[in-house]
């Protein structure tokens, strides 16, 4: 069984900025629609199955949630799914919004 990590704000904005992550949003709709990484995931339980399908297991995965405590749990549950590399990113999108840019609505 496989365990998540942690990683910080500026790794994610770099790595995501070489395009070598996706990230998952697990936040509410209301939230998410409000702000969230430009390119986001909104994942859902709804959207879980729809994720797995449109996302190898081989790309790493970036769980944001609020502040970074939620995210934790859900990395967790994806990494047991077979997602080779999943990170819970530290300080949550509160943390994001205040030095990284991010959209609003949906994408």
């Amino acid at each position: 069984m496989s365990d998540f990590k942690h990683i910080s704000i500026a790794e994610t904005f770099a790595r995501l900025q070489q395009k070598q992550v996706v990230i998952a949003d697990i936040r509410d709709e209301q939230s998410f629609h409000a702000g969230h990484i430009e390119g986001a995931y909104h994942l859902t339980n709804t959207s879980l199955h729809q994720f797995t399908q449109l996302h190898d297991y081989h790309t790493p995965v970036v769980v944001v949630c609020y502040h970074g405590n939620s995210s934790q749990g859900a990395a967790q549950y994806l990494a047991q799914q077979g997602f080779e590399e999943v990170y819970s990113m530290d300080g949550g999108f509160e943390g994001w919004r205040h030095n990284y840019p991010f959209s609003r609505g949906e994408e």
